[in-house]
């Protein structure tokens, strides 16, 4: 339910499950076990083309998606990215995806916590002049709270964002078909997909912007109750977190991953 249960029946495909099998794995499940949930999903999107119809007699999809398992034989690995190939990725991403996968990278938020992200889940602090944004634990893994901590990178971005949108920090507006703005459903869209064949990283999964933030705290020294805390694996209460003293070292934390930086990185953020 974390992951798609909040989507649209026709919008559920391979592709919206990767967050779901990369934290599974990441957790310690076997890729056997990941699949029978897999099979599972499977088996509804097969109905829902070939056996349950609407009112008026019409399939609820046209085509079952292909829902691909993973191999058994091994497991993928988590595929962390070099600034280099940051670079690479990013120029190719769109806009409106750069801005996503730039926030994503800087706060180790999952696809689905930043493509839903809310501005009514901002809450400021007046004293450092900035902001968390509280995930419910409706909408987090775990059904817990999080306080998203945002380093100098990923406020930019936030500050870029406003006044685009009432309710939502990332939007996109197609403007061929004169839509107003709405939200996003995921990042891992057909624009990242050519992005990273264009940039010769099809390897890379949205994912991996996660185990990239991680990655780079390690690098930065940050010891691991700090991450976990940053990553949203910690089980702290958010009143632990809303000290200023406490997310004022947390964002000097989280500001340490441009220290691990081995290569000039340019980036489109830009406000307007």
């Amino acid at each position: 339910m974390p992951y798609i249960g909040s989507k649209p029946i026709a919008s559920v495909h391979s592709a919206t499950l990767e967050s779901f099998i990369d934290d599974r794995l990441e957790g310690g499940a076997k890729p056997a076990t990941v699949n029978r949930t897999l099979e599972v999903v499977r088996t509804i999107l097969n109905k829902c083309a070939r056996v349950w119809r609407d009112e008026l007699d019409n399939p609820w999809l046209s085509a079952p998606p292909l829902i691909e398992l993973l191999d058994e034989s091994g497991a993928r690995k988590p595929y962390p990215i070099s600034w280099d190939e940051q670079k690479r990725l990013f120029a190719e991403l769109p806009q409106h995806l750069q801005e996503m996968a730039l926030y994503a990278v800087n706060t180790g938020c999952r696809d689905e916590n930043v493509a839903g992200l809310r501005w009514e889940w901002e809450r400021k602090i007046p004293e450092l002049g900035r902001s968390v944004f509280v995930i419910p634990a409706s909408e987090f893994k775990g059904n817990r709270p999080h306080v998203v901590i945002l380093n100098d990178v990923a406020w930019s971005v936030v500050e870029a964002r406003r006044g685009r949108h009432d309710k939502y920090v990332f939007t996109y507006c197609n403007e061929k078909k004169s839509l107003p703005p709405d939200r996003i459903d995921t990042i891992n869209n057909t624009a990242w997909q050519k992005a990273r064949s264009r940039a010769k990283l099809a390897q890379v999964r949205v994912h991996d912007l996660r185990h990239t933030f991680a990655q780079r705290l390690r690098a930065a020294g940050v010891v691991k109750e700090d991450r976990d805390v940053l990553m949203g694996h910690a089980s702290s209460t958010m009143g632990e977190h809303y000290a200023t003293p406490t997310v004022a070292r947390l964002i000097e934390l989280a500001n340490l991953v441009s220290q691990t930086r081995d290569t000039p990185t340019l980036l489109r953020v830009v406000n307007g």
